[in-house]
């Protein structure tokens, strides 16, 4: 049995890390937020310590690590965006193994940092890319991977997620915190897209505000033109009152379903680790790199047939 520490409880995605490290066996020991809204905690590690504020947690972690029987074996990170680094770094100087949600961090020269940090730790960091996962994405990649083609497959990406009023008072509506719509709720997607249609070659952005962005990526197997949003007002007709989400990719016209699936992704992404099969910083970089360049360059017009279909409905 392993023994965990958990960064960031009261956030959105630390159920299904808490339910994880659960599921595989092993142990909860501390958790920290500087919330205090985890009630979630006592339905799966009612035993666990909780701090709300980082020094007292860390040196109940340092005190832990005296004895082999005591000492913490991984740190799952599921802070803000901004604060991945530094909770990550002070992970693996605890002598833990860390696991952490996408993004990772925000730059490739952030990820150098954190090689670094592992060497100069022995300890190794491993990312949450829980579409490598998916049955429907394995099941396409293997597809790609066995159909020899001429021509690059034709790829149109839409993800529209409603989000209230909250978000842009939140930490998430503060781009120096979040890092922008499009690394905040498209940084998997991305992944997942590299993971199928190999290296990227092209990466042009026609749009982006606080709200939605879109553009055009080329990869070697795949043009793809993609729009992401948390904008309600963007969702197709046949979706508005119905549904918040909007979730869809087609491939040469075809839709590919991957709406379900998605609930035990990051147990299997736990397993996967625990097996010394997880994803770490290499396997990252793809994608950190891919929205570093996203958020800093200037805004082109689509050429040819570039553009998504939904850039029609926007206004510079």
């Amino acid at each position: 049995m392993k023994r965990f520490a958990l960064i960031g409880a009261a956030g959105y995605i630390a159920p299904r890390h808490m339910r994880a490290i659960k599921d595989t066996g092993n142990e909860l020991v501390s958790a920290y937020d500087i919330n205090d809204s985890v009630g979630i905690i006592d339905s799966i590690s009612p035993q666990s310590e909780f701090f709300t504020e980082f020094e007292r947690f860390y040196e109940h972690a340092w005190g832990l690590k005296r004895q082999p029987e005591t000492a913490l074996d991984y740190v799952a990170i599921c802070s803000p965006n901004y604060l991945h680094q530094p909770h990550i770094a002070a992970g693996l100087r605890l002598g833990c193994d860390v696991i952490c949600e996408k993004p990772l961090v925000p730059t490739p020269e952030a990820l150098d940092e954190l090689a670094l940090v592992e060497r100069e730790t022995g300890r190794r960091l491993y990312n949450i890319l829980q579409l490598r996962h998916h049955q429907a994405i394995l099941a396409l990649k293997e597809k790609v991977n066995s159909t020899r083609s001429e021509h690059k497959y034709d790829v149109e990406l839409t993800y529209i997620t409603s989000r209230g009023k909250w978000y842009m008072e939140s930490w998430k509506g503060d781009p120096r915190k979040s890092f922008g719509v499009a690394t905040n709720i498209g940084v998997h997607f991305y992944d997942m897209l590299h993971f199928i249609f190999g290296k990227l070659q092209r990466n042009v952005v026609h749009y982006t505000d606080a709200y939605k962005a879109a553009g055009y990526l080329e990869y070697e197997k795949a043009r793809v033109r993609w729009f992401l949003s948390i904008d309600a007002h963007d969702l197709p007709d046949a979706v508005k009152g119905k549904k918040p989400t909007y979730r869809s990719i087609t491939v040469n016209g075809e839709e590919i379903e991957f709406s379900e699936g998605f609930t035990d992704l990051h147990t299997v992404s736990y397993q996967e680790i625990l097996a010394g099969r997880g994803f770490g910083i290499a396997d990252a970089r793809h994608c950190v790199e891919t929205v570093n360049t996203i958020r800093s360059a200037a805004l082109s017009t689509p050429q040819n047939d570039e553009g998504h279909p939904f850039l029609k409905t926007l206004s510079r």
